[in-house]
């Protein structure tokens, strides 16, 4: 078995002997027993087949050996020394990147504007944002936060209640003055539909309604398109319509017919020294979202 740590290990307590030129102040510098410190620069000795020190009943001298070892020690500490305060720095600084993944429609509609908003504040920050419906594992893939559409958050995870949201039913003032508003869900069958794939049944009014779309796509920046462009009705997550709504090129329709509302929680791994990038990030995440209306 490769014993490299515990060399290592042995390396440091024999410079300590070194420098103080004496087991019973080095033992005590460490919070060791003599004899322990004793012991292992003996075996450090029989490891590099070679006498480090020459030990007397009052004295301590290095060999010419000892000091090329001691020598090299040093250079030990100062690497691990700055490897410390380069950690230490990438910990306690605000900058650099930060990778996030979030569902299309949430990253494209609110994720964006929130990392434009923390950017401002902290200039030096970058991000890298992964836009689609892959559920990535956070403690395998190379994320340090994951927004997510769930109700049943990962237990191995920080989660952190975002917002709720429904999906509702929209369409342009153009095609509503050439096709009317349906007045009930049943009417929707009379109405040209836009959906992805999976909606072949709109959850409305507690019931699954089914729906036959004249244009199916996995691509929602087209089915928003085709809904503004007047060519049918679309159901959309409500933050993602909502300035086209406020804009007025968009309107709700049914309503006041329930729809499930559903929660967006933020995801990260739970680490015991989080960047302070991300933990800054994680706390503006919910400052912002609490200063707007999602």
């Amino acid at each position: 078995m490769d014993n490299t740590h515990k060399k290592l290990e042995r390396l440091m307590l024999f410079s300590e002997v070194a420098k103080q030129l004496s087991f019973t102040k080095a033992a005590k510098a460490l919070g060791l027993s003599k004899g322990y410190l004793s012991q292992q620069v003996k075996q450090l000795e029989s490891e590099f087949k070679t006498p480090l020190l020459i030990r007397s009943t009052r004295t301590v001298k290095v060999t010419e050996g000892g000091k090329a070892l001691l020598a090299h020690a040093e250079e030990i500490k100062q690497s691990m020394l700055s490897v410390e305060r380069i950690l230490r720095s990438e910990r306690d600084q605000v900058s650099g990147n930060i990778r996030i993944t979030a569902p299309k429609l949430l990253a494209q509609s609110v994720v964006a504007n929130i990392c434009k908003a923390f950017k401002a504040d902290y200039p030096q920050v970058t991000f890298t944002l992964d836009s689609s419906y892959q559920k990535y594992d956070l403690t395998a893939a190379d994320f340090d936060l994951a927004f997510r559409a769930t109700s049943t958050p990962p237990e191995n995870m920080i989660a952190k209640q975002l917002f709720c949201y429904r999906h509702i039913c929209v369409a342009s003032p153009k095609y509503l003055a050439r096709m009317g508003a349906p007045k009930s869900i049943e009417e929707l069958t009379k109405h040209q539909i836009l959906a992805a794939p999976h909606d072949t049944y709109w959850p409305l009014d507690g019931q699954q309604i089914g729906i036959q779309a004249w244009l199916v796509s996995n691509d929602n920046n087209l089915l928003l398109n085709q809904t503004l462009q007047g060519n049918g009705i679309a159901r959309f997550p409500d933050y993602a319509v909502k300035l086209a709504i406020t804009d007025g090129n968009l309107c709700e329709i049914l309503e006041t017919v329930a729809k499930p509302s559903h929660n967006i929680y933020l995801l990260q791994p739970q680490l015991i020294y989080p960047p302070q990038k991300v933990a800054l990030f994680a706390q503006f995440v919910q400052a912002y979202l609490h200063g707007v209306n999602i």
